[in-house]
């Protein structure tokens, strides 16, 4: 009788315990939703309160999980003149996000064996030799070096264009302008040696691109990410006929005066370094190939392995204070064509763009498979690596994305 009664008492405290621990297992997990919900409502506030306030014309931002979007939202015009709303089909430019398509295709044509990261650039572009190099050899400079900024070109594509004259090419628009132009070009610092963002640096890429694979930089571009990702509404430069009702203009904000900027603005020959355009939708299908996904393993890797992406986001230099996703820290680092933060001992991986208007931001964390995407066509203020820049609302709204990012990791 002793026994049962025993046996009774330690069944009962079991239960209890395990009835305890459901109920605390179930409140912290009911916790972690509201954490998100509370947060995602504060990032909503803001960013329509600051979009409205600056007078920015129209913006989307999407987040995704694991895969899926998890939230999305939409604002304001995509075009003032046509009184067209921002919605799920507007197609924006990503301006500078374009070098990640860039590095991934370089990445490509290593891994199939026609190039090496360490090969001199002039084994592939000998016109770079009339470039003047007070530091060395123009051989000395490296495929690996054009990817992390660090071989010593200026920053500027085009230093001899007035923006204030319309007549003017957007953008160069041959390869042999650029060549014209490299006996009158410099190395600013030895190569390898720090970080200088360099847009003359990636066009060099693009130009290296067509020539291994004997296809234009947007046909190849097409043929071996936009297809195989299904990015059908993806494209550079002018946008084909069937898409024009889905594109966005820009606009700039200077002193509460708005203008419009150029529509459909070319690139040219730049185009590996700015000109890309794209609807968020087929954006979150290039994110869901950067977080990966088992189900999709064979088409990912069909297009990069994982050894590779990950090659890519390892740090090769401290860039220092740099906008790669909208937030500034003194310890961001260089990747191949991507940038890389460390905060609160979470790794994220991103890139921004800023051209003609449009700002856009791109950021990843790999380790807990979590992606934003954020664009506006309107820009209030040029980004610059000037702690005043971190006072933009386009700069603002990207560093609020950083605690959405912080209360997902936590559910």
């Amino acid at each position: 009788m002793r026994k049962a009664e025993t046996l009774r008492c330690l069944m009962l405290a079991v239960f209890s315990v395990n009835l305890f621990m459901s109920a605390a297992s179930s409140q912290s997990t009911s916790q972690e939703p509201r954490k998100f919900a509370r947060a995602y409502q504060e990032f909503k506030t803001n960013y329509e309160n600051e979009l409205r306030r600056q007078g920015i014309v129209g913006s989307s931002f999407f987040l995704i999980q694991d895969n899926q979007v998890v939230a999305k939202e939409f604002y304001g015009l995509a075009h003032i003149e046509q009184q067209r709303a921002v919605d799920e089909n507007t197609i924006y430019h990503w301006a500078s996000i374009t070098k990640t398509f860039t590095g991934i295709a370089i990445m490509q044509l290593r891994d199939r064996g026609l190039l090496k990261l360490d090969d001199p650039v002039i084994k592939y572009l000998p016109e770079l030799k009339a470039v003047h190099n007070p530091y060395g050899d123009m051989g000395d400079i490296t495929i690996r070096h054009l990817l992390t900024h660090s071989a010593g070109f200026r920053k500027p594509t085009w230093t001899w264009r007035d923006d204030d004259e319309d007549w003017q090419p957007f953008e160069p628009q041959r390869w042999e302008q650029l060549v014209a132009m490299m006996p009158y070009t410099q190395i600013l610092f030895k190569p390898g040696s720090r970080y200088s963002y360099s847009n003359p640096g990636i066009i060099y890429l693009g130009r290296i691109i067509e020539l291994l694979s004997k296809d234009d930089y947007e046909v190849y571009i097409d043929k071996n990410i936009f297809k195989p990702l299904e990015m059908h509404r993806s494209y550079f430069d002018a946008t084909p006929y069937h898409l024009l009702r889905f594109r966005s203009h820009s606009y700039y904000v200077r002193a509460g005066k708005r203008t419009p900027g150029r529509f459909d603005a070319d690139t040219g020959i730049t185009v590996s370094n700015g000109g890309l355009n794209a609807p968020l939708p087929d954006m979150v299908k290039y994110a869901n190939f950067l977080l990966g996904d088992l189900k999709k393993k064979a088409l990912y890797d069909g297009v990069l392995k994982r050894s590779s992406l990950a090659e890519m986001w390892q740090p090769q230099l401290t860039s220092v204070r740099d906008f790669t996703q909208g937030w500034m820290n003194d310890d961001t680092a260089v990747g191949l064509a991507f940038f890389i933060d460390t905060i609160a001992e979470q790794r994220y991986v991103g890139h921004n763009g800023d051209q003609n208007g449009f700002k856009s931001f791109l950021s990843l964390c790999p380790d807990t498979r979590t992606a934003s995407l954020l664009v506006f066509n309107t820009e209030t203020r040029p980004t610059t690596n000037e702690p005043s820049s971190l006072h933009s609302p386009e700069s603002k709204i990207a560093r609020s994305v950083l605690r959405l990012f912080q209360s997902l990791h936590a559910r």
